[in-house]
């Protein structure tokens, strides 16, 4: 599979996890895509951000959780520009394997603290 092809496939799945929740959205902007309840971004998917050469997945965690998983994992998970600072981790997308159970856990996570209480309810 050609690398192009592993990212729209790795977009893909991303994009089935993010829109099976509760009155989620997607909005593309380039290379890259936001993932919305009610017009809140709960997830970015970026492909070389900034020309970092990094395709993740970055989402909203608990308080401390962002230095937490980078410590544990540093090849992993990082700290992305602008958004980190405001509690958010970016999880690698482009590494040989991805724990997709490990995304869809870290998206629901980030769409727990975004979403509204009614769509919340939904889940």
């Amino acid at each position: 599979m050609t690398s192009a092809a592993k990212t729209r496939e790795r977009l893909a799945k991303l994009t089935h996890i993010s829109l099976a929740l509760p009155e989620a959205s997607r909005e593309d902007q380039g290379d890259h895509a936001s993932f919305l309840i009610r017009k809140r971004v709960f997830a970015y998917y970026l492909n070389n951000h900034h020309g970092d050469e990094i395709i993740s997945v970055c989402c909203k965690v608990l308080p401390g959780d962002n230095q937490r998983l980078i410590e544990a994992n540093p090849n992993k998970f990082y700290f992305p520009a602008y958004i980190g600072p405001r509690g958010w981790v970016g999880l690698r997308l482009d590494l040989p394997t991805v724990d997709w159970a490990e995304v869809k856990e870290l998206v629901r996570g980030s769409y727990a603290q975004i979403a509204p209480k009614k769509p919340l309810a939904l889940l």
